[in-house]
């Protein structure tokens, strides 16, 4: 059982046995919820249920960032935001209050969830068996529809009146832990009778299903995603539960396929269908799942022996990156060296996708980055990123690269520095860009920048009590008579330092109140 579900099986479970046997009956209001009599959360109090229920997710071992697989999955996810705008399906003050946020659960369930506020956790099993871009951005549309369409604020809204704290655990239980272990001791526990009527709440109607439906297959269409998607994963997950109901796929269990579901999709799709999307990169980032969900030995060596002789053009590239993965993982230089030198050959054919050849060029930087070769690293990374502004995983290789070898060059360091920068200020919750920061600025002699960096990194990672302590420690170690440019960064630590105390006093006052 991971860690996020075992923590979120606890405070089900304290919940469950807590709660009134009949009718619910709060004790305390919800703060600044405005109208008690309002039928669902209103924006405010949605976007603070996310936010700490993100604050525990992301201090849990089973949250995963892995940039490469997110960036991917993000790809997929930007034009459907991007859809739903266009078609009026989030509103002004929506798109300005939401982050719209993705994030990944290393879990080889098949499971996708969304979370007050704008925030969608996907699983690995769930990537790992799509086999096509338009299957996996078919879900990702549907949970998008759950948060444009306020469902989980109307489902959540007979519970207005418990502390924020208390409803932020329970979702957090109910909407993680059971739904990633239905077969076992989790699902028994919270389908008794009090958890039955919580679960109650949190499930969607079969009403609210089929609008998520219809509206994110609108999505997909106007993002440009294959119309058969939907109906090629409702069928997958069909037939998948038919022969295999052992828990796996406990997506199922919180959005119950009926014959109508599928019908429906299946009549939406045109007769003249399309070819995939993306399906050479979608299948390397499918592998690039499997190997990160199951990190074991002997999973990997499994992954490091399939043969790719006989494989030609995209599946020869994507069997490639596959041995070059595993054999990076297991610490295996000379296979790594040898599987990501013909990937990057192979790559280089006309007519590979340019993104699909991006993404073997990162594995190239990560491969050279694990031999301890910057300069090759750094190579690799040379040049714009596609798309729109930069790409994440190439800024945090950029980083490492540079800092690589017994010495550093201070240029591409600082060059570095000030691109992560400029990143986290429009991505502040960004905890591995803070830690890169970090990095970087001990490696350029900034010892106030980078703990400031070190404290926002814990800070992003739900970790308050830990940023708090970062920055006093900054400020009692801070010379005297500080230069212009520090004096400054101790000014910037000071009001960082007040904002996150302020923050953990209004969780503790909230906690004080859900425990009365």
């Amino acid at each position: 059982m991971s860690m996020i579900r075992s923590r979120a099986l606890s405070a089900a479970l304290s919940l469950a046995l807590a709660w009134p046997a009949g009718p619910v009956v709060a004790q305390t209001r919800l703060p600044s919820l405005g109208d008690a009599a309002s039928e669902h959360l209103d924006l405010g109090a949605e976007l603070r249920l996310g936010q700490e229920i993100m604050r525990s997710i992301r201090a849990d071992p089973a949250y995963l960032d892995d940039p490469v697989l997110l960036h991917y999955v993000q790809s997929l996810w930007t034009p459907l935001v991007a859809a739903a705008r266009q078609q009026g399906h989030i509103g002004s003050e929506t798109d300005r209050l939401f982050p719209w946020e993705l994030f990944l659960v290393r879990d080889a369930a098949v499971n996708a969830f969304a979370l007050p506020g704008g925030h969608i956790g996907v699983y690995l099993g769930l990537i790992a068996m799509t086999e096509s871009a338009d299957e996996l951005a078919s879900v990702l549309a549907h949970e998008l529809t759950h948060v444009t369409q306020r469902h989980i604020a109307r489902r959540i809204g007979s519970s207005q009146q418990s502390s924020m704290v208390s409803l932020a655990a329970l979702l957090l239980g109910m909407l993680i832990a059971s739904k990633a272990g239905s077969s076992d001791a989790a699902q028994a526990a919270i389908m008794g009778s009090q958890g039955a009527m919580i679960q109650g709440e949190l499930n969607f109607s079969r009403d609210m299903e089929r609008e998520a439906d219809r509206i994110g297959f609108g999505l997909m269409e106007g993002a440009g995603f294959a119309a058969y998607g939907m109906a090629a994963m409702f069928e997958k997950l069909a037939q998948a539960n038919r022969l295999n109901d052992n828990g796996s796929f406990p997506y199922l269990r919180s959005h119950p396929l009926t014959s109508a579901r599928i019908a429906e999709a299946r009549a939406r799709v045109p007769d003249q269908v399309t070819a995939p999307t993306g399906t050479g990169l979608h299948a390397a980032m499918r592998v690039r799942a499997g190997a990160l969900m199951d990190p074991t030995n002997a999973t990997l060596r499994r992954l490091q022996q399939v043969p790719v002789e006989a494989a030609v053009g995209p599946q020869r590239l994507v069997g490639l990156y596959r041995q070059a993965l595993a054999s990076l993982r297991l610490n295996d230089d000379a296979a790594a060296r040898a599987a990501v030198q013909q990937a990057l050959a192979e790559a280089d054919r006309p007519g590979t996708d340019p993104a699909l050849r991006e993404a073997v060029r990162w594995l190239g930087a990560e491969v050279q980055l694990g031999l301890g070769d910057g300069t090759a690293a750094a190579a690799l990374l040379a040049g714009p990123d596609i798309g729109a502004g930069p790409a994440r995983p190439a800024l945090l290789l950029r980083a490492q690269a540079a800092r690589a070898g017994n010495t550093p060059d201070p240029a591409a360091v600082r060059r570095s520095l000030e691109a992560l920068q400029a990143w986290v200020a429009e991505h502040a919750d960004d905890a591995a860009a803070w830690q890169q920061l970090s990095l970087s600025a001990t490696a350029l002699g900034l010892p106030l920048r980078a703990q400031r960096a070190a404290a926002e990194a814990r800070a992003a990672a739900g970790d308050l009590a830990g940023a708090i302590d970062g920055l006093r420690a900054a400020q009692r170690g801070a010379p005297a008579g500080a230069a212009a440019n520090e004096a400054i960064e101790l000014q910037v630590i000071d009001a960082r330092l007040r904002a996150l105390t302020a923050r953990q006093r209004a969780l503790a006052k909230d906690e004080f109140a859900g425990s009365r």
